[in-house]
């Protein structure tokens, strides 16, 4: 079930959900409410099939390109990993693991590989953090902006995987870093492998993490002072 279905979105008074427009500002600040704070990260292994159809996936992708971009450089992108391309995936993580420890046992380069395999929708996010030529464009829209532009891409994409009913996770790892990974998904030499987004049916839910409450990370700065 969606969130919008499980907020219980209150219609506008034709009967029709609210549209950009509409004049229903309750029923859009509770449904954005909603779709925040209901989202939560269910990680490859608690996600089967099925995935997205290609509607789906074409939302998803589509919200990536309202997060905010100083510039207008879309210092990101995105790759779809099909299931015909896991097995070589699988590969280049079982070859990082044996390049950054030798002594790597069969087993964990069959954990390593198997990782490959989860989830129905995997794709591998790509920050364009800095230029190959300095001059270039976006050459003084510092690299922290474009990872924050990557990170609101990333969000939007999360919560509109979620809206679908869809659960979904980031995951990182050492292997993101290596050099048979960067060849295999030709990253630039101004490119970073940021994080997998992994997509799907939630196979095994899991409970909702107390969340911290905004006293606890938010202060105001004194008028006066040092």
């Amino acid at each position: 079930m969606s969130a919008a279905r499980e907020a219980g979105t209150r219609p506008t008074r034709d009967g029709r959900a609210p549209e950009a427009g509409d004049d229903e500002p309750l029923a859009w600040g509770e449904l954005v409410k909603t779709l925040i704070h209901s989202r939560q990260t269910l990680l490859p292994r608690r996600l089967a099939e099925p995935g997205p159809d290609d509607v789906q996936l074409d939302a998803i992708l589509a919200a990536a390109a309202a997060a905010p971009d100083h510039g207008q450089l879309t210092p990101w992108r995105f790759v779809i990993v099909p299931p015909a391309a896991r097995a070589r995936l699988g590969e280049a993580f079982a070859a990082a693991l044996l390049a950054r420890d030798a002594t790597a046992t069969p087993e964990q380069v069959a954990q390593a590989r198997e990782k490959a395999f989860r989830a129905p929708l995997l794709l591998l996010a790509i920050g364009r953090l800095a230029d190959e030529v300095p001059t270039g464009e976006g050459a003084g829209i510092d690299a922290t902006e474009r990872l924050i532009s990557a990170g609101c891409a990333l969000q939007n994409m999360l919560l509109t995987a979620h809206a679908l009913g869809f659960g979904a996770a980031l995951t990182s790892g050492k292997a993101l870093q290596s050099e048979v990974l960067r060849g295999l998904f030709r990253l630039s030499p101004g490119e970073r492998a940021l994080c997998f987004l992994s997509v799907g049916t939630v196979a095994k839910p899991r409970a909702v993490r107390a969340r911290p409450l905004p006293a606890s990370y938010v202060s105001v700065l004194e008028t006066d002072g040092y």
